[in-house]
C-alpha cells in the first residue's frame, strides 16, 4: 500500500509538494535482516525468554503451536531449552524465515520447525508457528535424529549463484512429492543420492544410490500449503496439514531433483 502510495505521490505535477522522508518506502527484507531474526529467535529460545521476540512483534500477531494458537509470552518460548543443532533458511522474497531445533535433554526432548513471518521490510514480527514435536509424535527420537542431521551437515550449503534453481522450480518439486500422497500418478522429481529424515526414521545409508523413492502412504490431501523458500540453498520448508495432522516437509532441491526431505508430525492430540 505505501509503495503504490508512494509510486502515485511520485506522477504529481511540478506544483506538488515532494512526500516528506518518513512516507519513504521502506527497504526491502534483506537476508542480513533476517538472519538478525533469526538470531533474536534461537537466542530467545536457549535463554526461556521470548522478550527480543515479542518486541519486535507487531499488534495483532498470529502466534502458534501446533496448529493451536498460543501465547508468545507462555509457549515453548518460555522455557529455555539448550539446542543440540539447528539450520535456518532464508526467504527474503516472502520475508519469512524457517528454523529446525533439536534439543536432546532426556528430561523432556523436542525437534522444533518454525516458520516467522515479517512485514515487507522485516520490521515487524507478523506470524509465528512452531511444531513441537516430542514423545508421542511420528517417529519421534530427538537423539536420532540429531544423528542422522549431523550427518548432513555441510549437505544444505549454499548453492553457486548460477547453479540455483528458481523459485518455482524448488517448489514444483515439493508441491509434486506432497502431491503424491494423494495421486500416485504424479512424477516427482527424485534425485539421487536422495535422503529422508522422517522424525528419526532415515531412509538412506550414505551411499550414492540412496533413495526417497521407497513408498509414501496413499489418499492423503496435503492442503494450507505454507512456504518458506530460500533459492541460494535450494531449500523449501512447507507447513501444512497432513489430512488432520499439523505437519513440516523441508526440502532441498539440487538442479530441480529433490536430495534431502525432512519431515517433523504431530500424532498426539493437541488441545488449546
Amino acid at each position: 500500500m505505501l509503495a503504490s502510495l508512494t509510486a502515485w505521490l511520485a506522477l504529481g505535477t511540478s506544483t506538488a509538494l515532494a512526500a516528506p522522508a518518513a512516507a519513504a518506502t521502506p527497504a526491502a527484507c534483506s537476508r542480513a535482516t533476517l538472519q538478525a531474526h533469526t538470531e533474536t529467535y534461537l537466542a530467545a529460545q536457549a535463554a526461556g525468554k521470548p522478550g527480543g521476540l515479542v518486541a519486535l512483534a507487531a499488534p495483532g500477531l498470529v502466534y502458534t503451536e501446533d496448529g493451536v494458537a498460543r501465547n508468545i509470552q507462555t509457549g515453548v518460548l518460555a522455557t529455555a531449552l539448550r539446542i543440540d543443532h539447528n539450520r535456518s533458511v532464508l526467504d527474503t522474497t516472502l520475508c519469512a524465515t524457517y528454523s529446525e531445533l533439536i534439543v536432546t535433554d532426556a528430561a523432556h526432548p523436542r525437534v522444533i520447525g518454525t516458520q516467522l513471518r515479517f512485514d515487507a521490510a522485516g520490521a515487524q514480527l507478523l506470524k509465528a508457528e512452531s511444531l513441537v514435536t516430542q514423545p508421542g509424535d511420528w517417529g519421534f527420537n530427538a537423539s536420532g535424529t540429531l544423528y542422522f542431521a549431523a550427518r548432513e551437515d555441510g549437505k544444505w550449503a549454499p548453492i553457486p549463484a548460477a547453479e540455483q534453481d528458481s523459485r518455482a522450480v524448488i517448489q514444483a518439486a515439493a508441491d509434486a512429492y506432497l502431491d503424491l500422497f494423494n495421486n500416485p500418478a504424479v512424477v516427482v522429481p527424485w534425485g539421487t543420492p536422495c535422503d529422508r529424515l522422517e522424525g528419526s526414521f532415515y531412509t538412506g545409508n550414505g551411499s550414492a544410490t540412496d533413495s526417497c523413492d521407497v513408498g509414501v502412504p496413499t489418499g492423503v490431501d496435503i492442503h494450507d500449503r505454507r512456504y518458506v523458500i530460500d533459492e541460494t540453498v535450494g531449500t523449501v520448508d512447507v507447513l501444512n496439514m497432513f489430512a488432520t495432522r499439523p505437519d513440516s516437509h523441508e526440502f532441498r532441491v539440487e538442479k530441480g531433483k529433490i536430495r534431502f526431505v525432512h519431515t517433523l508430525t504431530i500424532m498426539r492430540n493437541v488441545t488449546a
